[in-house]
């Protein structure tokens, strides 16, 4: 008797570990937000002007646009978390957070996470005085560049420079603004983050992008098998994109209009 007692207990206790295990594995993240009434979306604090402090110290931006939209259409409250580069996966994959924004698109990346649609813009464009003709690599002949040194931007732009070109190459971003806008350089290589400070508060230089060199929309990351959550997501891109909303953004914070076709990969 005491040996039966001793298997069923231990058969109770097995089927018990089973259920919570099934019960984990069936959790949906649509019904823990609901039930939380919290969208926790990681956000890097210092990455304008996607996401950045404003003068009352919440985070504003054109990920923070989007994060809000998506926390109204599941008729929550949004959290922002603050994220870094090395530690936003593992955040997402141990459910600190629903969701990332401003995550690119890889394979390696999709072994283990998952992708919604691309919601925002990521190129590399070049970027002169609106006076200055230039539309194509072809007339970048003869002009002089600045660049980030040894970064994606000069890469892309190594790539394609013709020779008779003058690419003056620096060490942080800061140096390749300030030999734009001092008149060092006829043009700069910048992603369009990058370039939004620079169309914005340069008005006498009447800044424009010229043409792009690469583009890598940025996509909104969560976790494998949210399937429900993942077409609330794209639902909210999709209505974003048709109600003029996601161009709104782009505008205010991008400073300039939302091309669809930068949304694809």
């Amino acid at each position: 008797m005491t040996i039966y007692k001793t298997l069923r207990a231990s058969f109770t206790a097995l089927l018990l570990i089973s259920g919570a295990s099934i019960g984990v594995a069936n959790a949906d993240a649509i019904d823990d937000i609901t039930k939380a009434g919290v969208l926790n979306v990681g956000v890097f604090a210092d990455f304008p002007p996607f996401s950045s402090a404003s003068a009352d110290m919440t985070l504003k931006g054109y990920d923070m646009d989007v994060a809000q939209a998506l926390a109204d259409a599941l008729k929550v409250k949004l959290n922002p978390v603050p994220v870094t580069g090395q530690n936003r996966i593992p955040y997402l994959t141990e459910r600190r957070v629903d969701l990332l924004m401003s995550v690119g698109h890889s394979k390696e990346r999709e072994q283990v996470i998952d992708f919604a649609a691309a919601y925002a813009p990521y190129y590399i464009a070049v970027i002169g005085p609106k006076a200055l003709e230039v539309k194509s690599k072809d007339d970048l002949a003869g002009k002089s560049i600045a660049v980030n040194r040894g970064t994606l931007e000069d890469t892309s732009l190594t790539e394609v420079v013709p020779a008779s070109a003058d690419v003056k190459r620096f060490d942080n971003y800061n140096s390749v603004i300030q030999a734009f806008i001092s008149g060092q350089t006829q043009l700069m290589v910048v992603g369009n983050d990058v370039g939004a400070q620079v169309l914005a508060r340069q008005e006498a230089l009447a800044p424009e992008q010229k043409f792009q060199l690469l583009t890598s929309p940025s996509h909104i990351a969560l976790n494998k098998k949210e399937d429900r959550l993942k077409q609330a997501i794209n639902d909210t891109v999709t209505k974003m994109l048709s109600d003029g909303s996601l161009n709104k953004s782009s505008e205010a914070w991008l400073k300039t209009p939302l091309n669809p076709e930068n949304l694809k990969d």
